[in-house]
């Protein structure tokens, strides 16, 4: 190599790397200088080797949503914030209540089985590259384990449930009003109510002692699969869903102990408190092939991580109608709950991220209404002979209410009650013999929905928080476009469809903007 050509190639390597370094190229980018050839030009030949398509050098973040009656996992690109993949599948993990209680459990098995399929559906190269896993789930419900030996991982790169107890959900209705009276008075803002973990726990203990033996360790379904991924001892559980199931102060973020230890209850179930949004540890093994030592955050609660995916301004409420209904506000910064529960009240305040809270109205009446009256129709056709689908029945009642704009037959759906109200039942009133088509019903029943909603938190208490818009979501509001009528008539706001909750996206930005 002549003296000439060595200055050159000198001077091209120092023009690259100070290129390189500029524009921030990738080290796996790099630059190779090889000598030419006596055909090749009077200059050294550039070649980009092990280029690679930034689709390829993404990194991942997995969302799941451990819910009552399915499981999602979602794939978010971390560069993009945008869902790679997904996949939903139901749990099918209803059991049927024992004894003539008004229990409400699941098969953990059958869940956990769930979440593996879902988890093993997605891309196994972008699982290889998960920068970390985020679960959320249902609130209120518990769930006991044994310490060390809650799951069994033998099968290979999954886990399965041992010595792990039925979830007991939070639409468990075996604690009594007058149960609930005969517990002590919480240091908490919020009520408890039945389905509530603590409630449930207390009622295990005076009426199924010996079945609390077994366990050591208690939390929510999204708890303990945190726990097995990691491999803890115990439980971690954020104040997010420590205030759902009572007995927790989330001003102090510290359980009730004295009050708690003065009425017998076995502290010793009580999980650890950590910070919403904040790590739990790392995966203890490979899983689906996820990396071992993959971070993993402490389990949220899914209605939080649901406003979290579509909440975009502080000047937004969220209305989502599912199975039930929630409509929920941000509360300014520095708002602090009241010291003691109104149980009268229809309002709540939910532990958000750093010491923020949401302002919700949940209401136990939502999709679930309608699908109980299509269910009902449904019967009154099979008693007469006649056959017609659950689906077909509900596009049919839609097109007719569709067509009947306005309806004055009045209905209060509130047939499962509410939690400030929990003896409340249905009405219908206003019947008259011109009302009475299923035009006219279908649209009183939607009408009825959002009614008891909109009493639960009126508008001008949206328009005093300074709100302005409803971000509106959910599967029944999707699907219903009579409740997006009523949702507009009830609500003098700008209304915006389309950006639908979703909890295992919004646990996945949680991680996201917190990893």
């Amino acid at each position: 190599m002549t003296f000439t050509r060595l200055i050159k190639l000198c001077f091209y390597n120092s023009f690259w790397a100070s290129f390189s370094k500029q524009n921030h190229t990738q080290m796996s980018d790099f630059l190779v200088f090889r000598e030419r050839s006596s055909v090749e030009p009077a200059f050294p030949v550039i070649q980009r080797v092990g280029a690679q398509s930034s689709a390829v050098m993404t990194n991942f973040l997995l969302g799941l949503d451990v819910g009552t009656t399915s499981v999602k996992a979602v794939l978010l690109a971390t560069d993009s914030r945008t869902v790679s993949a997904s996949h939903a599948l139901p749990t099918a993990a209803d059991l049927s209540p024992d004894g003539g209680m008004k229990a409400k459990e699941q098969d953990t098995g059958r869940i956990i089985d769930a979440v593996n399929r879902c988890v093993g559906e997605l891309p196994a190269d972008k699982l290889r590259r998960l920068r970390g896993i985020g679960l959320s789930g249902q609130m209120h419900g518990v769930l006991l384990w044994r310490a060390k030996s809650g799951c069994d991982w033998s099968s290979g790169d999954s886990f399965t449930p041992r010595d792990a107890s039925q979830l007991i959900t939070w639409q468990d209705g075996r604690c009594s009003s007058e149960f609930l009276r005969s517990l002590p008075k919480p240091d908490s803002h919020i009520n408890t109510a039945t389905g509530f973990g603590c409630a449930t726990l207390f009622w295990l203990m005076r009426n199924r002692p010996e079945f609390l033996e077994d366990f050591t360790v208690a939390g929510t379904i999204q708890d303990y699969v945190v726990s097995m991924l990691c491999g803890l001892d115990g439980c971690v559980m954020t104040p997010q869903n420590a205030a759902s199931w009572g007995f927790f102060n989330t001003s102090t973020n510290q359980w009730n102990e004295s009050i708690l230890k003065a009425a017998g209850f076995p502290l010793h179930l009580l999980p650890q408190c950590v910070p919403s949004g904040g790590l739990a540890g790392k995966t203890r093994s490979i899983w689906h092939g996820i990396p071992a030592g993959t971070p993993v955050g402490a389990a949220l609660g899914d209605f939080q991580c649901s406003v979290y995916s579509c909440m975009s301004a502080p000047t937004d409420a969220v209305l989502n109608i599912s199975t039930s209904a929630q409509l929920t506000f941000a509360m300014p910064a520095g708002f602090t709950p009241p010291d003691s529960p109104d149980p009268t009240s229809s309002i709540s305040y939910f532990p958000y991220f750093d010491s923020s809270y949401l302002a919700v109205a949940a209401s136990l009446n939502g999709g679930n209404v309608l699908a109980t009256f299509v269910g009902m129709l449904t019967s009154w056709m099979r008693e007469l002979g006649a056959d017609l689908t659950e689906s077909s029945l509900y596009e049919k009642l839609i097109d007719l209410a569709l067509n009947q704009e306005s309806s004055d037959l009045r209905m209060i759906p509130t047939i499962l009650g509410e939690r400030h109200d929990p003896g409340s039942l249905g009405q219908v009133t206003h019947i008259s013999t011109s009302n009475l088509s299923l035009g006219h019903v279908t649209r009183a029943l939607c009408r009825g929905v959002l009614s008891n909603l909109a009493s639960m938190m009126p508008a001008e208490l949206l328009g005093n928080a300074g709100v302005s818009r409803i971000v509106g979501s959910g599967s029944a509001l999707e699907r219903n476009q009579v409740f997006r009528q009523e949702v507009e008539r009830a609500f003098p706001f700008q209304v915006m469809y389309g950006k639908n909750a979703d909890s295992a996206v919004g646990v996945a930005m949680v991680l996201s903007d917190r990893l």
